[in-house]
Protein backbone atom coordinates (compact mmCIF):
# COMPACT_ATOMS: atom_id res chain seq x y z
CA UNK A 1 0.00 0.00 0.00
CA UNK A 2 1.21 3.47 -0.78
CA UNK A 3 0.69 6.68 1.12
CA UNK A 4 -0.76 9.96 -0.04
CA UNK A 5 -0.45 13.45 1.42
CA UNK A 6 -1.46 13.54 5.06
CA UNK A 7 -0.24 10.01 5.73
CA UNK A 8 -3.42 8.27 4.57
CA UNK A 9 -3.02 4.79 3.17
CA UNK A 10 -4.23 3.94 -0.29
CA UNK A 11 -5.30 0.56 -1.54
CA UNK A 12 -8.12 -1.71 -0.45
CA UNK A 13 -9.16 0.56 2.42
CA UNK A 14 -9.59 3.45 0.01
CA UNK A 15 -11.55 1.30 -2.41
CA UNK A 16 -13.78 0.09 0.41
CA UNK A 17 -14.41 3.63 1.58
CA UNK A 18 -15.24 4.71 -1.97
CA UNK A 19 -17.71 1.83 -2.30
CA UNK A 20 -19.35 2.66 1.03
CA UNK A 21 -19.65 6.34 0.15
CA UNK A 22 -21.13 5.42 -3.25
CA UNK A 23 -23.69 3.13 -1.66
CA UNK A 24 -24.57 5.76 0.93
CA UNK A 25 -25.12 8.34 -1.80
CA UNK A 26 -27.32 5.85 -3.66
CA UNK A 27 -29.38 5.21 -0.54
CA UNK A 28 -29.79 8.94 0.09
CA UNK A 29 -30.90 9.47 -3.52
CA UNK A 30 -33.38 6.57 -3.21
CA UNK A 31 -34.74 7.90 0.09
CA UNK A 32 -35.21 11.38 -1.35
CA UNK A 33 -37.02 9.92 -4.36
CA UNK A 34 -39.34 7.92 -2.10
CA UNK A 35 -40.08 11.01 -0.02
CA UNK A 36 -40.86 13.02 -3.18
CA UNK A 37 -38.06 15.54 -2.79
CA UNK A 38 -37.30 15.39 -6.52
CA UNK A 39 -40.92 16.06 -7.57
CA UNK A 40 -40.27 19.66 -8.61
CA UNK A 41 -37.24 18.67 -10.69
CA UNK A 42 -39.34 15.98 -12.42
CA UNK A 43 -42.11 18.53 -12.99
CA UNK A 44 -39.66 20.92 -14.63
CA UNK A 45 -38.29 18.19 -16.90
CA UNK A 46 -41.81 17.11 -17.89
CA UNK A 47 -42.88 20.71 -18.50
CA UNK A 48 -39.88 21.34 -20.75
CA UNK A 49 -40.35 18.05 -22.66
CA UNK A 50 -44.09 18.51 -23.18
CA UNK A 51 -43.66 21.79 -25.05
CA UNK A 52 -46.20 23.59 -22.88
CA UNK A 53 -46.47 27.26 -23.86
CA UNK A 54 -47.27 28.53 -20.36
CA UNK A 55 -44.40 29.32 -18.00
CA UNK A 56 -43.67 26.64 -15.39
CA UNK A 57 -44.85 27.11 -11.83
CA UNK A 58 -42.35 28.43 -9.34
CA UNK A 59 -41.18 25.90 -6.79
CA UNK A 60 -43.37 27.48 -4.12
CA UNK A 61 -46.44 27.41 -6.41
CA UNK A 62 -45.69 23.80 -7.36
CA UNK A 63 -45.54 22.58 -3.76
CA UNK A 64 -48.65 24.55 -2.77
CA UNK A 65 -50.58 23.03 -5.70
CA UNK A 66 -49.29 19.54 -4.90
CA UNK A 67 -50.34 19.79 -1.24
CA UNK A 68 -53.75 21.22 -2.17
CA UNK A 69 -54.36 18.31 -4.58
CA UNK A 70 -53.32 15.78 -1.93
CA UNK A 71 -55.61 17.37 0.65
CA UNK A 72 -58.54 17.33 -1.81
CA UNK A 73 -57.90 13.69 -2.83
CA UNK A 74 -56.37 11.81 0.13
CA UNK A 75 -57.23 8.34 -1.19
CA UNK A 76 -53.66 7.14 -1.71
CA UNK A 77 -52.26 8.23 1.65
CA UNK A 78 -52.27 6.43 4.95
CA UNK A 79 -52.93 9.50 7.11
Amino acid sequence: MGRVAGGQKTGTGGALMTAVVGQLRGFIRFFRDVMGEDAYRKYQAHHAASGCSSPPLTEREFWRDKMDRQDANPGGRCC
